[in-house]
């Protein structure tokens, strides 16, 4: 089993920045894929961005140029820093890992484990 435990979020202006972590305990060894989803009121999830143990990463091109996901092994956490926030930012933000990288190179949201995620709202 592995815990995922997100943080960081909050409310910001448009414009702003904000940066989440979400940090991995458990059986770590067998994590490969960590990724970002969000969902906002009504809608459905949606991927953020993902990345590989290895560093390969995958955007949604929404927050291309904005948002970068990143990842520091040693720590088993997973980073978004989110800049230039706009209103439609606005949504809860999951952290899913999974052994797959499939999932981070195809952006499906088949991961085996979710964190509870954090609300992330921007203002206009």
């Amino acid at each position: 089993q592995v815990q995922l435990v997100e943080s960081g979020g909050g409310l910001v202006q448009a414009g702003g920045s904000l940066r989440l972590s979400c940090a991995a305990s458990g059986s770590i060894f067998s994590i490969d894929a960590m990724a970002w989803y969000r969902q906002a009121p009504g809608k459905q999830r949606e991927l953020v961005a993902g990345i590989t143990s290895g560093g390969r990463t995958n955007y949604a091109d929404s927050v291309k140029g904005r948002f970068t996901i990143s990842r520091d092994n040693a720590k088993n956490t997973v980073y978004l820093q989110m800049n230039s926030l706009k209103p439609e930012d606005t949504a809860v933000y999951y952290c899913a890992a999974d052994p797959n990288i499939i999932l981070v190179i195809t952006g499906s949201d088949e991961y085996d484990y979710w964190g509870q995620g954090t609300q992330v709202t921007v203002s206009s």
